[in-house]
């Protein structure tokens, strides 16, 4: 695996409370993607880099085995610790070397993962270990979070953006430009002749501000700069969290708004001859 974060068991606590579990209809169209070039096979499925594993249990109704894999064993302990599924199982291991044969998975997905990968390593993995007509999903979201609440929203993610910008300055060197570009490059790049690319998929949901602020928290940008100046970290979160609350004139950061997120994706289907 190209690099390695989300590993102390704090921050892994800290990314199940608050990390975003992928929406019910991304997994819906990822299903209904495999449905539609692999027919009704869903006997094994992968999720790769499956961190504390909210996306992993969203699958396992749909699959008869599904295996989420992790290079941290404190996310994968959180991982263990909440899922009540008897067909999930976890696997420790890097993204670009996974235990399964070769042509035995129906579908792999990577959730908020793939830009943590040695890429090209990975997607040669990939191919080794899906079936003909297997499927590959690849899903991320991206900082430009809004805020809707009352009429303060123009407000709200102007300090949002704020928040934003100045944890991109913090923004892991290995990101280079952005994870969206990384995504779009790979369907660029991607052989297989049946794809998918999905720039700008919005999803809301009523969430409580502190909600909002913690997964904010749990990203690798602000925990390189708590790492590197956690006064500095905790100001910067205190400070925007006072303003919102202002913006907002409420006193409770358990006060609900309205969270957007913009999600893009990528879908691949493996041709039933290479």
């Amino acid at each position: 695996m190209a690099v390695r974060l989300f590993e102390g068991k704090e921050h892994a606590s800290s990314y199940l409370k608050y990390r975003l579990t992928p929406p019910e209809e991304l997994i819906s169209k990822i299903l209904t993607f495999l449905k539609t070039h692999n027919g009704s096979l869903r006997e094994l499925a992968v999720d790769v880099g499956c961190g504390s594993g909210q996306g992993t249990v969203l699958l396992a109704p749909h699959f008869t085995q599904v295996v989420g894999t992790d290079i941290s064993p404190a996310q994968l302990e959180q991982a263990v610790k909440h899922n009540s599924a008897p067909n999930i199982s976890y696997r420790e291991c890097p993204a670009e070397e996974l235990p399964f044969e070769n042509g035995s998975v129906d579908l792999v997905t990577a959730m908020s993962a793939y830009h943590w990968f040695d890429h090209p390593r990975f997607l040669q993995e990939v191919d080794r270990i899906l079936k003909p007509k297997g499927c590959l999903a690849i899903l991320n979201y991206s900082l430009d979070i809004e805020l809707s609440y009352g009429d303060c929203s123009k407000e709200l993610n102007h300090i949002c953006k704020e928040f934003h910008d100045i944890l991109r300055s913090h923004q892991h060197s290995y990101l280079g430009s952005g994870s969206r570009v990384l995504y779009e490059q790979t369907y660029n790049s991607m052989q297989y002749p049946v794809k998918e690319w999905e720039p700008s998929y919005w999803v809301s949901q009523l969430v409580p501000l502190s909600r909002y602020i913690g997964m904010v928290e749990s990203f690798s940008s602000y925990q390189l700069l708590l790492e590197k100046d956690p006064e500095e970290a905790r100001r910067v979160s205190t400070d925007i969290t006072q303003r919102l609350l202002s913006a907002m004139k409420v006193t409770s950061i358990e006060t609900q708004v309205t969270m957007a997120v913009r999600y893009f994706y990528v879908l691949a289907c493996k041709p039933s001859a290479q």
